[in-house]
């Protein structure tokens, strides 16, 4: 089972870079897209019947804003249920958080907060990693395989960013972000990436200022966590780094 997060920064200007002709090159079982700055009526009725035609169904839960955040999931697996939302009033209006469930796992996509525009961004991107993380103890209790894919906005550690010493201050690389993603791992769940692959460093987010990408100076900011109880199936994770729709590249996690 192959499971990509990706980021498109707008699905329209994803779809007029190719992005179903992408989807049609490669057999993937879920795509979980976030930040796609849209409502499905805004959307080129075309290129969603071609992703229909693909076999997927499409999932929408996008922002009350028009053009801002939102998150769509494409899946070739039959849903047995969705939820809208992550019953925080606050951060589901900015449509952040789609649940499907699935026979034996439940995925969550997610957009997490980016707290860099000011001070009061950083505290609500705070409020929201605290929440989500109790809402993600509590889904557990009830389902216990989950898989938490998207952008979460942060690079845990020192490889996850290609220059840290001067991004100490920056959004995304600050203590308290660090810190929660450490707990965050040590509450019951796996980063594939960093299980299988220690110290290897490859990034999912760059710049488009200074020739980042093609000299690949980013950060990793999308992850696909697993909870311990899936940790055995996987079977790889990938920076498919070539892939160019976004700013972003797809995450691919391969399951058993």
């Amino acid at each position: 089972m192959k499971i990509v997060s990706y980021n498109v920064n707008g699905i329209r200007a994803a779809l007029r870079k190719g992005l179903v002709d992408w989807l049609a090159e490669n057999d993937f079982d879920i795509v979980g897209l976030q930040e796609t700055k849209a409502v499905r009526e805004q959307v080129d009725e075309e290129a969603l019947r071609r992703i229909e035609e693909l076999g997927y169904t499409l999932h929408w839960h996008s922002a009350e804003r028009k053009g801002y955040s939102g998150v769509a999931t494409l899946s070739r697996v039959p849903v047995l249920d969705r939820l809208d939302g992550c019953a925080m009033p606050h951060v589901d209006c900015e449509g952040r958080v789609l649940q499907t469930d699935y026979e034996d796992f439940t995925l969550l996509n997610c957009y997490f907060p980016n707290g860099g525009a000011n001070e009061t961004r950083h505290r609500f991107k705070q409020d929201f990693m605290r929440d989500f993380l109790r809402y993600t103890q509590e889904l557990r209790k009830r389902r216990a395989e989950l898989i938490v894919i998207g952008d979460y906005n942060i690079a845990h550690t020192e490889l996850d960013i290609h220059n840290p010493k001067a991004n100490q201050k920056s959004s995304g690389f600050l203590p308290e972000e660090r810190a929660w993603m450490s707990e965050w791992f040590a509450d019951g769940f796996v980063d594939p990436f960093r299980s299988l692959y220690p110290e290897k460093q490859e990034y999912s987010w760059w710049s488009f200022r200074g020739g980042a990408r093609q000299n690949n100076k980013g950060w990793r900011l999308d992850y696909a966590s697993v909870t311990d109880n899936l940790r055995e199936r996987v079977v790889d994770l990938t920076h498919w780094k070539d892939d160019v729709h976004s700013d972003h590249c797809p995450v691919v996690l391969e399951l058993r």
